[in-house]
């Protein structure tokens, strides 16, 4: 049986200064995910691995790295699936957890297919998942990033007359983050850490998809979510059949403006173009033209099928991704 692997670091829109590193990291998930498969392990492995790197790349917005919410949070979405027998595992808006696709592998072992918020932070706890600290994810560019939009908001409420706009409380500004403008250093904040995207309003999830010797066909997904969220906020990447979906035709992984994905169920759609004969890049643009025709949203998302034939498309600027099949030497790399 041949083997393969894609992944990707998030569609929007990659400066020519950044695609470099973008692909670097996708070629580092997808060579360790190779590895793996290459070693006769699953194909659920290889992708809870590959993911599993670029959540623990401060480039990317999954794990370190990933965006905060309105009220100064980082609340983590993660999704892993399996298509021999379907099982699923999912988490949503969860804090503190540093690889949330590990513990979206371990809730696929369970009796749950999808926890959140507090329920999956127990969880964590009972699967003897360490709980981190905020200060482990954030970056200093995240969090700039997050100062600037609260001061608009801010500004904004002054204009309008309004005391104090929602979600911004001057006390949680100053005590929870640390800067060099004279704020209490709670947090020692990641320095030197880029995100990829300059659009990460609507953008910035990993995935990955995989295929093993025994035919096994696996999909995952993680991200931080939009940039400035309402707190709460649930996209396509925990939701199986939105985000990430797998069966025996296909593994499909997802990015793009969440709320679109959900509304039309993009990755089980992807795959269902496979299962009805297309081919996995053909099922891949046909997705994307439905979301085309159907939302204004943008994003991409990449298949491999049970051949072994892999398919990437995005209706956004650029998309990082990476992949390797049997027969291949190296990684083919690109955005």
């Amino acid at each position: 049986m041949p083997i393969a692997i894609v992944v990707h670091g998030g569609a929007g829109s990659i400066p020519d200064e950044r695609a470099a590193v973008a692909q670097a990291g996708c070629r580092e998930a997808a060579e360790l995910g190779w590895r793996i498969l290459e070693q006769g392990g699953s194909a659920l492995d290889a992708v809870e691995a590959a993911v599993r790197a670029l959540e623990d790349n401060p480039v990317y917005n999954a794990g370190t790295g990933a965006t905060l919410t309105q009220d100064g949070r980082i609340e983590l979405d993660a999704g892993i699936m399996e298509g021999r027998t379907l099982q699923v595992g999912a988490v949503a808006a969860v804090e503190g957890v540093k690889n949330p696709i590990v513990l979206a592998r371990r809730v696929l072992e369970s009796p749950h297919v999808l926890l959140v918020g507090h329920g999956a932070q127990q969880f964590a706890l009972e699967q003897g998942i360490p709980l981190c600290r905020t200060e482990e994810l954030l970056t200093d560019y995240q969090y700039r990033r997050w100062r600037e939009g609260q001061r608009g908001v801010a500004n904004q409420a002054d204009e309008d007359g309004e005391d104090e706009p929602p979600f911004y409380r001057l006390e949680v500004a100053t005590t929870m983050f640390a800067s060099d403008e004279g704020e209490p250093p709670y947090y020692r904040l990641q320095v030197g850490a880029t995100s990829i995207h300059v659009d990460e309003e609507r953008h910035g999830t990993v995935g990955a998809v995989a295929l093993d010797e025994s035919g096994l066909l696996a999909a995952a997904t993680s991200t931080g979510g939009i940039f400035q969220k309402y707190p709460g906020r649930v996209g396509d990447t925990p939701l199986v059949g939105c985000g990430f979906y797998a069966d025996e035709h296909a593994a499909v992984s997802c990015t793009g403006q969440g709320e679109d994905f959900v509304r039309l169920l993009l990755a089980r759609r992807a795959a269902d173009f496979v299962a009805l004969g297309a081919s996995a890049e053909a099922a891949a643009q046909a997705a994307i033209s439905v979301l085309s025709a159907k939302a204004s949203g943008k994003g991409g998302l990449i298949i491999v099928d049970a051949a072994g034939q892999v398919g990437l498309a995005h209706n956004s600027p650029q998309m990082a991704y990476a992949y390797r099949c049997s027969g291949m030497d190296q990684p083919v790399c690109g955005v």
